[in-house]
């Protein structure tokens, strides 16, 4: 699996920060998330798939 955040969509909800913490955090200065870990484990891909489900924006792309 292969995660990818769209920075220019991000609006810094940060649901994906609360659903999946090892994978996305967001900066201090502006909200926006990033990736901590561009490829998680398979035991996180539940996570990662529903707060890609619920972002707001749109802004995480998930590839298998």
């Amino acid at each position: 699996m292969k995660v990818a955040v769209d920075e220019d969509r991000c609006c810094g909800a940060g649901q994906c920060v609360l659903l999946a913490p090892e994978v996305f955090d967001q900066r201090d200065e502006d909200g926006i998330v990033e990736l901590l870990d561009p490829e998680p484990s398979e035991d996180r891909a539940t996570d990662v798939r529903h707060a890609a489900s619920v972002c707001p924006a749109r802004a995480i792309h998930v590839a298998e």
